[in-house]
């Protein structure tokens, strides 16, 4: 009985490591697609700038497979808009 249940439990982590490889594959792809500058101002993106890549904000929408690039000005802007949007639907 041992031997089977070893079987059966080797099968699931087969399965299981085999699920994250997978994601791991599509989300290093993804990676490949980030822009070159902002989506909103175009403001040019340098990904060896070891600032601009922990400062900027990467979106990224796995099932449509796009990846939008947002620099710190317009990722605040539109955060404040959202928040502004927010109070506005409370307060009604």
């Amino acid at each position: 009985m041992s031997s089977l249940s070893r079987k059966i439990a080797r099968n699931k982590n087969k399965k299981n490591r085999k699920k994250a490889e997978k994601k791991l594959s599509e989300e290093v792809g993804l990676f490949n697609k980030i822009p070159d500058q902002c989506l909103v101002c175009e403001k040019d993106f340098d990904k060896k700038d070891k600032e601009q890549v922990t400062s900027w904000y990467v979106v990224v929408k796995a099932q449509e497979k796009k990846v939008n690039l947002y620099c710190p000005e317009c990722w605040e802007t539109a955060q404040k808009v959202i928040g502004d949007f927010m109070n506005d639907k409370e307060n009604k």
